[in-house]
């Protein structure tokens, strides 16, 4: 599908999508325990793959009015009937690749063609390490993967600069294994406040998790068991990212959103790089909103080493400030759903924007580019439409982005959000 977007005005009061990376988390966890009711999960492409994993190891996920009605199996996965295809999410076959490990038998896992193209190699590593047999169909350290349990925990080594979902699947299946898991790192951690989310949600689900010297350790024997059975899903500052953006770029009154409360999501960090770029933001924690308005933004230099799912966004942001915008840090950001780093400079140089891009940076030159409508390409990734739409608002011109049905990974009604602000959009096939 094509989305095209004309030059807009924009304001009013939105609410934000629940937290991806806490629903993943959160249907995961219920299933590894008796179940749980996942109340106000987010409801996308993504999550419905992690919920269809949950159903191959033996449990269920009902989807009601109000959440996720999840029958777990209590730490003791079944050896699937079938292929465990995990689409488009990453999330989902990392997480659900340890899962794997514990079952008596062999799981086989796959994805879309975007998901076979990035690495699993230190996982599969990691449960070779525990006991488990583990490998990559084309022995490339890609999907398909080919997994054989049980493991019974014990020690393993695993580098931290690739992804922190090794870390969060170990520590999830490391809390039913008989001996539990202590992770060591053996380079320093990116994307770390995504450990921290799940050790969050670990926590409100009664599993204990600590961190030691050189990394992160789970005892074994625990129980999922979170009170009066159910947990409460947050909204997302990955989402949020764009509402704040487009609020900074295009207000001409304020944008409100509902639904930022606080949590350990080192996404929360877009508050302060909109806030840092010059437009106004007040967080009301309390009760969990954010107001923006629009304001001449200015340019600046930020690591997203914690925070990958912000590139875009940032670039975008940069493409409407005077001055240079510089993203650090920002090599693992290249192994998502495509090489974000160099989609965002292809993309925003259809539409006049001068970018430098580093293996492990990228530089957006706003005060030497000219921001132009154009036509644009979302490369399958829900975060590039997402960016190069709030890019569109200020563009000079109409821009039409293809692909614009993947926004529905992570945020479902996406562009009906974008027109209650008043963005002019037409959707077309």
């Amino acid at each position: 599908m094509y989305v095209t977007i004309a030059p807009s005005s924009v304001g009013g009061r939105v609410r934000a999508p629940p937290s991806k990376s806490y629903t993943h988390r959160a249907i995961l966890a219920a299933g590894y325990g008796e179940g749980a009711f996942v109340r106000d999960p987010l409801r996308s492409a993504d999550t419905r793959a992690t919920a269809r994993a949950v159903e191959a190891y033996g449990g269920s996920v009902a989807e009601r009015e109000e959440g996720f009605e999840v029958e777990g199996f209590s730490g003791e996965p079944a050896v699937p009937d079938d292929v465990i295809d995990c689409a488009n999410s990453g999330t989902t076959m990392r997480l659900v690749t340890a899962t794997a490990a514990l079952a008596d038998g062999t799981t086989v896992l796959t994805g879309d063609g975007s998901l076979r193209s990035r690495p699993q190699g230190p996982l599969l590593d990691a449960i070779e390490e525990l006991g488990g047999e583990a490998a990559s169909t084309r022995g490339n350290g890609r999907a398909p993967l080919v997994v054989t349990g049980p493991i019974a925990g014990g020690g393993v080594s695993i580098p931290g600069d690739v992804s922190s979902q090794y870390i969060t699947a170990l520590l999830m299946a490391g809390a039913v294994t008989e001996r539990g898991i202590e992770i060591d790192l053996e380079t320093e951690l990116k994307s770390a406040p995504y450990v921290e989310i799940t050790r969050e949600l670990l926590a409100a689900f009664g599993v204990e998790t600590t961190e030691t010297g050189g990394g992160f350790a789970v005892a074994g024997g625990q129980r999922y068991d979170p009170p009066e059975g159910e947990y409460s899903v947050p909204g997302d500052f990955s989402s949020i990212s764009y509402l704040l953006a487009a609020g900074a770029v295009a207000a001409a009154e304020t944008v409100e959103i509902e639904g930022a409360h606080e949590s350990a999501q080192g996404d929360r960090a877009i508050v302060d790089i909109v806030s840092g770029m010059g437009a106004p933001v007040e967080w009301n924690r309390a009760e969990g909103t954010l107001s923006v308005s629009a304001a001449d933004l200015s340019g600046i230099e930020v690591s997203v080493a914690d925070t990958p799912d912000l590139l875009p966004t940032i670039a975008a942001l940069g493409a409407v400030a005077d001055g240079e915008t510089r993203i650090t840090d920002a090599e693992h950001v290249r192994y998502k759903e495509t090489d974000r780093v160099s989609a965002m400079a292809a993309e925003l140089g259809k539409m006049g924007v001068e970018t430098t891009e580093e293996p492990d940076a990228l530089t957006v030159h706003g005060d030497r580019s000219t921001l132009e409508g154009a036509a644009v390409d979302g490369r399958g990734d829900h975060r590039i439409v997402m960016a190069l739409a709030v890019a569109a608002l200020a563009a000079d011109g109409e821009t039409t982005i293809a692909g614009s049905e993947h926004v529905d990974v992570s945020f479902p009604g996406f562009f009906g959000t974008w027109a209650d602000l008043g963005v002019d959009l037409e959707e077309r096939e």
